[in-house]
């Protein structure tokens, strides 16, 4: 997927699937928390929660847009991309595209505002430079 740096894979469980035989909507929202918890240990190599108990940085969501394209199924494989797009004082954009294991055309299209909060406070918190460093390299942003 052209513009992405990390994807990371899950399969759809029958407790996942609906009388339709496809994924219930909500489900989709664990799908692209996972992506991000393995975007953030893979990806990045932060672990968020170290961050978090050392008082350092945690993040909450504050927006997301789902556009759903096509249904997945039971057994699936599902890649979720991932990217940061954009970060500011103390938000971050991230976008995500799922497809289906062997296909480009995308399942899920997403975009999730995160803002970096006080792990202690949850009080609003500007993106840390551990975090906006390394953010910044791996997703070669300017």
């Amino acid at each position: 997927m052209e513009g992405f740096h990390f994807k990371t894979d899950i399969r759809v469980r029958y407790a996942e699937i609906d009388v339709q035989n496809v994924v219930f909507n909500s489900h989709y929202m664990t799908y692209l928390d996972i992506g991000i918890s393995d975007y953030y240990r893979q990806g990045l190599k932060l672990d968020p929660r170290e961050l978090s108990r050392q008082g350092i940085f945690d993040f909450v969501l504050a927006k997301c847009t789902l556009d759903f394209k096509q249904s997945a199924k039971l057994d699936d494989i599902l890649h979720i991309w991932c990217r940061t797009v954009s970060i500011g004082r103390s938000s971050m954009t991230t976008e995500f595209v799922m497809t289906r294991a062997g296909e480009t055309d995308p399942i899920l299209l997403a975009e999730f505002v995160y803002v970096s909060i006080n792990p202690s406070t949850k009080k609003s918190l500007p993106v840390p430079d551990v975090v906006r460093n390394r953010i910044e390299e791996f997703e070669q942003l300017a």
